[in-house]
């Protein structure tokens, strides 16, 4: 398939203002956090879903219900406790009765209906409640009673979790991590950005947005991403990027080989593409680079590499081996010699 024009550089200039103003909102709206929300804005361009993990506080529900406002989007929220059912996500048929005695099935849709699905802890559901959402991530849509329904468009799951609580909940599942593009760790903030939060946020609420994106504007920058360009090369370091991280492929590091049970699947590999091309966007490029790739490569591959019992007991986290990766493998793909050694000329007479 060829690949499209570039975009010229006044429309890439307008385009890059537009994505950025989002950003710089989020920024305004919470504070503290610009590198968590430049990789959640990739995520949305990319139209991926994003798991935030971070402790209780920290502002992860603020800001997807912001970001929800700034989007112009239809934002509905679920909190995952261990009794919801999948019902209570994906909705159910009720039996009514019609205005002539009949009766007849009716479909109410669940709030998984929505663009913007706030999934909040959802490692406290039930495996069960866990699994309903599988279909909705990766195909976009709802099967119920062997009818499927497709989901709004754009449809994105923004969940969050916490990482200290072990009571009560369940682990997501690797096939369920596997869908979501990115896995964004949410920090805590300093001194100064609580100063300036005591300070100006009454008790701690955010500032309404004062601009707001259009849908036709969010889908003009949908348009946008397609039109950035992937060179073979770039696409080349990705691909051995994603293989290395296998523990049985034969250009593994030893640090994979030991630590690693099992790498990422080709979804990763798509998931770098896609965001890669986002990260460029916002940087005003029209191609992407490896710049863009070693950006975005931590988010993509924290959650998707399985590390082994050595790993665990060495405490060697998946941000070291994936810092290792982006060390060790040359962009370029050139295999330089050790040691070179120079045949010295023969004096002449």
């Amino acid at each position: 398939m060829s690949q499209p024009e570039l975009i010229p550089p006044d429309e890439l200039q307008a385009i890059q203002q537009q994505a950025n103003r989002v950003l710089d909102e989020l920024d305004r709206i919470l504070l503290g956090h610009h590198e968590v929300h430049k990789l959640l804005l990739i995520g949305i361009l990319s139209r991926g879903h994003v798991l935030l993990e971070g402790l209780p506080g920290v502002g992860k529900t603020a800001l997807v219900k912001a970001l929800g406002q700034l989007l112009s989007l239809d934002f509905k929220r679920i909190q995952f406790t261990p009794d919801l059912l999948p019902s209570d996500i994906l909705g159910c048929n009720i039996l009514q009765m019609e205005p002539d005695g009949t009766r007849k099935m009716s479909f109410q849709p669940g709030a998984i209906f929505s663009n913007i699905l706030l999934a909040d802890e959802i490692n406290r559901a039930s495996p069960k409640t866990q699994s309903a959402m599988l279909e909705a991530m990766q195909e976009r849509a709802v099967t119920l009673l062997g009818e499927t329904r497709p989901l709004p468009d754009p449809f994105f799951v923004l969940a969050s979790q916490n990482p200290i609580e072990l009571e009560g909940t369940y682990p997501i599942p690797e096939a369920q991590l596997d869908r979501f593009l990115f896995k964004i760790a949410v920090s805590g903030v300093n001194a100064d950005v609580l100063t300036d939060i005591i300070s100006t946020r009454r008790r701690g609420e955010p500032p309404v947005p004062k601009w707001r994106l259009g849908r036709e504007e969010l889908q003009g920058l949908f348009a946008a991403m397609d039109r950035i360009y992937l060179s073979r090369p770039v696409a080349a370091y990705m691909a051995r990027l994603v293989a290395a991280g296998h523990p049985g492929d034969s250009d593994a590091l030893p640090e994979i080989k030991r630590y690693t049970a099992f790498g990422a699947s080709p979804r990763a590999a798509i998931a770098l593409a896609e965001s890669a091309r986002a990260a460029a966007l916002l940087a005003g490029r029209p191609t992407v680079g490896f710049e863009d790739v070693r950006y975005v490569a931590p988010a993509v591959l924290n959650h998707r590499l399985i590390l082994n019992y050595q790993a665990r007991l060495e405490k060697v986290t998946s941000f070291d081996l994936i810092e290792l990766l982006l060390k060790q493998i040359d962009p370029a793909g050139i295999e330089w010699p050790g040691d070179i050694v120079l045949e010295q000329p023969e004096a002449t007479a």
